[in-house]
């Protein structure tokens, strides 16, 4: 293959449509703006214009408010940690650590740190060492006779 024999798929690309080229074209003398009007005119930008009136958007109260510095988590769920246990990506004799999660696939990226939800169940005896947890994760992972410890923030953050 030479670079001038480079294509596109068949119907990948779509030629733009030439309006006002005359009435053969199927889209001449108006251009599909229909008659007179604002917005058969150039120069138009009416989104969310309301004649003058003060538009909706700003009748309406500012609402929330977004935490500049909050914490993003991980989540992972426990059925999910115990299937990579049977398939043999983590190890159930070895503490379950957040760079283990990482390690073996099944976070991404640690972000803030990772938080364990009790979706799924267990069934191995799992050390689980995270920064955070629900309480019932933690019930289920201590049902199956293993521990599951949330590491305190550090204070040098």
């Amino acid at each position: 293959m030479k670079l001038h024999e480079l294509r596109d798929n068949p119907g990948a690309t779509k030629k733009r449509m030439r309006v006002g080229r005359g009435p053969g074209s199927g889209k001449g003398k108006m251009g599909g703006r229909g008659i007179k009007g604002q917005k058969s005119r150039s120069g138009v930008a009416i989104n969310g214009y309301e004649g003058g009136q003060m538009p909706l958007y700003q009748r309406l109260p500012k609402r929330g408010f977004n935490k500049p510095n909050r914490k993003k988590f991980a989540v992972v769920n426990l059925g999910l940690i115990q299937k990579f246990v049977d398939e043999g990506k983590l190890n159930a004799g070895e503490t379950v650590t957040e760079e283990a999660l990482v390690a073996s696939g099944l976070v991404r990226r640690a972000l803030d740190g990772v938080r364990v939800l009790a979706k799924g169940d267990v069934t191995s005896k799992l050390n689980i060492e995270v920064t955070g947890a629900s309480k019932s994760a933690v019930a289920a992972v201590e049902k199956a006779g293993g521990s599951l410890t949330v590491k305190t923030a550090q204070a040098a953050e």
